[in-house]
């Protein structure tokens, strides 16, 4: 039996999304985030699940067999930090990390306080170039 992913694209509204985040500060960065994004991608917000705005697709199919869609970039609002989704290895952004401010990693996760926290151009760029490492 094939497992099903359970982050996928939804007809949810972002903007109700948004406007329903209870902390105003997050609620601020996150329409930041929703314009910059946008901007970037040149394509609109999608809900993917309950918490995540994504934008663009990717396919990925792993060496399993397993295979899924993905947004190219996205973010969340979640309560310890904005979590925003990016490519693959952060080690191929030495340059951008150095400059970036204070924030953490995971694997495809950088996790920001508050945009107040981080250099924003650096943002932009960061952005830019993970969702470009798509095409």
């Amino acid at each position: 039996m094939k497992a099903e992913n359970k982050t996928v694209p939804t007809n949810k509204s972002v903007s109700e999304f948004i406007d329903a985040i209870p902390d105003e500060g997050r609620k601020k960065d996150c329409r930041v985030m929703l314009e910059m994004m946008e901007s970037i991608s040149g394509e609109s917000g999608v809900m993917w699940g309950d918490a995540i705005v994504g934008f663009g697709l990717y396919h990925y199919v792993y060496a399993t067999g397993r295979e899924g869609d993905m947004p190219k970039v996205g973010f969340s609002p979640r309560k310890q930090a904005l979590t925003l989704y990016l490519s693959y290895g952060f080690e191929n952004y030495v340059d951008l990390m150095k400059r970036l401010g204070k924030y953490k990693t995971g694997k495809i996760c950088l996790y920001i306080n508050r945009l107040s926290d981080v250099d924003i151009d650096i943002l932009k760029e960061l952005i830019l170039r993970s969702y470009q490492y798509y095409k």
